[in-house]
C-alpha cells in the first residue's frame, strides 16, 4: 500500500504543483488586467468553462496518442470563439507548454519514453522552432495564406488518423522500451518538426508519432511518451517567442493549460488500457472537417 501511495505521489505531485501554479497565474492575469488584450474575445464564465473543457479533451487525446492537443484547441478557439489565426496559433502553443510538461512527466514515470531520442529530437527541434518562428512573423501579415497553410497541415493528421482508425493493427506493434538508435536521423527529423511547429504552432505530435513509428521502428507506447516529452522544449521556445511577440491571449492560454494538465495525466494513465482506433477515427474525421474549413475559407467559401 505504501509503495502504491509513493508511486501515486511521484506520478501526480509535479502535475498538481503545475496546476496550482497555472491557477495562481490565471487569477493574477485576470486581476491585473492582462488576461485579455484589446481586440480579443472577452473571457466570461461560459467561455472560461468552454476553454477548460477544450483543454481537458485535448490533454486526454494528447496523453493517449502522443500529441500536444493543439489540433483540438487551435480550431476550437479560432472557429468557435473568434480568435484570429495568428493568436490562435500562439495561444495554443503556449498552452501546450503545460500539456507537454504534465504528459511528458507522466510518461517518464511510467517508462513510456526514450530519453536519448527525446534529447536529440528536442535539441535539434529548438533550432527549427527559431527558424519557423521567424517565418511565422512574415506570414502574420497574410492571415488568409496562414489559414491555408493550417488547412494543409491538418490534412496529414486527418488522413493518418482515419486510416489507422479504420484498420486494426495499422501501426507496427514493435516491442521494447527504447527506439532503435539513429541519432542523425533524429536530429534531422526534429529540426524539420521544429520549423513546422514555429510556423503553425501545432506542437509536432501529429508528425512525431507516425514518423517515429514508421521511419525509426519505434515501439508504439514509447513513441507516445517520447513525442510529448520532445514537445516540451519546442513548445517552451515557440510559445515563449509568440508570447513576447504579442500573439498569446494569456487568459485563454492559461485556462486551456489548466484543462490540458489534468487531461494529459488522465491520458497517460489509461494509454495501455485503451484501444485508440475508435478515438482516432472520430478525431480524424474532425480534423478533416477542420482542414476543409481552413482551405475553403482561403478561397472565400465559408462552410459551417
Amino acid at each position: 500500500m505504501n509503495g502504491a501511495s509513493t508511486s501515486a505521489w511521484r506520478n501526480y505531485l509535479p502535475s498538481g504543483v503545475l496546476l496550482v501554479i497555472i491557477i495562481l497565474a490565471t487569477f493574477w492575469a485576470f486581476s491585473a488586467g492582462v488576461a485579455v488584450q484589446g481586440g480579443l474575445p472577452s473571457v466570461n464564465t461560459a467561455n472560461a468553462i468552454f476553454l477548460i473543457a477544450i483543454g481537458f479533451a485535448a490533454g486526454v487525446l494528447g496523453g493517449i496518442i502522443g500529441t500536444g492537443g493543439c489540433s483540438v484547441m487551435l480550431p476550437a478557439i479560432h472557429f468557435w470563439m473568434g480568435y484570429s489565426a495568428p493568436v490562435a496559433i500562439g495561444t495554443t502553443l503556449f498552452a501546450v507548454i503545460f500539456t507537454a510538461i504534465s504528459g511528458g512527466y507522466g510518461h517518464l514515470m511510467r517508462r513510456n519514453l526514450d530519453v536519448s531520442a527525446t534529447l536529440w529530437l528536442g535539441g535539434s527541434g529548438i533550432l527549427g522552432v527559431l527558424i519557423g518562428s521567424w517565418l511565422f512573423t512574415l506570414l502574420t501579415a497574410h492571415v488568409a495564406l496562414l489559414g491555408l497553410i493550417l488547412g494543409l497541415a491538418f490534412l496529414w493528421p486527418a488522413v493518418r488518423m482515419i486510416w489507422e482508425g479504420l484498420r486494426k493493427g495499422a501501426m507496427p506493434q514493435a516491442e521494447g522500451n527504447t527506439i532503435p538508435r539513429h541519432t542523425g536521423g533524429w536530429a534531422v527529423f526534429g529540426f524539420v518538426i521544429g520549423i513546422f511547429t514555429g510556423i503553425v504552432g501545432l506542437g509536432g505530435g501529429y508528425a512525431l508519432v507516425p514518423g517515429l513509428i514508421y521511419l525509426f521502428g519505434a515501439p508504439v507506447y514509447v513513441t507516445m511518451g517520447t513525442s510529448l516529452a520532445t514537445m516540451i522544449p519546442l513548445a517552451v521556445v515557440g510559445g515563449g517567442i509568440k508570447l513576447i511577440q504579442g500573439y498569446v491571449a494569456i487568459g485563454a492560454g492559461l485556462l486551456l493549460a489548466a484543462g490540458t494538465v489534468v487531461g494529459a495525466q488522465v491520458g497517460a494513465a489509461v494509454i495501455k488500457k485503451f484501444k485508440p482506433t475508435t478515438l482516432k477515427l472520430i478525431f480524424g474525421i474532425y480534423f478533416l472537417y477542420v482542414s476543409v474549413k481552413f482551405i475553403t475559407s482561403y478561397f472565400g467559401i465559408m462552410i459551417f
